[in-house]
């Protein structure tokens, strides 16, 4: 079974999507679109279409909806092996409200099938027979089964020598700061991989102080690449720091989902043996391309288009 593992593998919560067409608010549309979204997905799609082997579980409903977000994963040539549709279970939904700009979303994902899941659900071996395991903080915050689970994944993928790459995706809307941190936290001293945005640093470690959150993050065993640093990516390894600017976007149509492709890109880019400074240059692509498409992850670019912008980078820098 470990051989059948794809390189990249990644688990939580995928949710139905619906949202207004033409940037409606959601009291003045007459229909909506459906589609859907997770952030563990949303990479997981990434990585697929960047050519890398990967694979997303989870449960979800045995509904229409459940079905419809499986169909369209296995579609994008991500491995679902894994993942179950559970009878009498409901698939979580959410609600993106966009009037003038302004974004929010509405999440109706209380006794999803995805909060329910425990670390019994898990596959071990499927763990132990890919190289990247990817693990967000999203999970850990929908319920306290869902957060034993992601700690049993990372247990079991230490002691197998798989690489945890972690993004702490803090949302407040799930839990408090303080609960937060002594979740997330400990994860990150676990992770090989740390992707955490600048902005969420400076809540997990209590401080804006630029030179205090960059000496935390030395002291952590893991390569960090910390999104949304000025206008830069800045890789923290071994103590030694190294600032990559963005690869800017021509437009931005929607941000949801850039942090996912960008990830996304990041752990493409390492499993195709890139260093991690050209990796981070391929993550901030798929990134810009994220925001100039509308949708959790259908604007994530495949590899031809990534190394085409690549090359053009190349020439304009010569």
């Amino acid at each position: 079974m470990a051989a059948q593992s794809p390189d990249l593998i990644t688990f939580g919560e995928s949710m139905a999507l619906c949202m207004a067409p033409d940037y409606k608010g959601l009291d003045q549309a007459a229909s909506l679109e459906l589609t859907f979204g997770g952030a563990e997905s949303n990479l997981a799609i990434g990585a697929a279409r960047l050519g890398v082997s990967s694979g997303w579980f989870g449960a979800l409903g045995d509904d229409p909806f459940g079905l419809k977000i499986l169909k369209a994963i296995r579609g994008e040539g991500v491995d679902v092996s894994r993942a179950r549709l559970v009878p009498g279970e409901q698939t979580g939904v959410m609600f993106r409200d966009n009037p003038g700009g302004k974004l929010s979303v509405y999440y109706y994902r209380k006794l999803s099938a995805a909060s329910r899941m425990k670390p019994s659900d898990l596959d071990a071996d499927y763990i132990r027979g890919s190289k990247i395991l990817h693990v967000t903080g999203i999970t850990c915050a929908i319920s306290e089964s869902a957060r034993d689970t992601v700690r049993e994944a990372v247990r079991i993928a230490k002691e197998a020598g798989v690489k945890v790459s972690f993004d702490p995706n803090l949302r407040l809307k799930l839990w408090t700061i303080e609960e937060a941190r002594e979740v997330l936290l400990p994860i990150a001293e676990q992770a090989d991989y740390f992707l955490p945005g600048y902005d969420e640093l400076q809540l997990l470690y209590d401080t804006t102080d630029e030179e205090a959150i960059f000496a935390r993050l030395s002291e952590l065993s893991a390569v960090s690449v910390v999104k949304g640093v000025g206008e830069t990516t800045v890789i923290v390894e071994g103590g030694k720091r190294t600032a990559v600017p963005f690869y800017k976007a021509e437009k931005v149509v929607d941000t949801v989902g850039a942090g996912d492709g960008f990830c996304a890109g990041l752990l493409a880019g390492l499993l195709k043996g890139r260093p991690i400074v050209e990796a981070v240059r391929i993550a901030s692509i798929c990134g810009s391309l994220v925001v100039q498409g509308r949708g959790d992850w259908e604007a994530t670019p495949d590899w031809n288009t990534v190394e085409r912008l690549m090359e053009d980078r190349k020439r304009i820098e010569r």
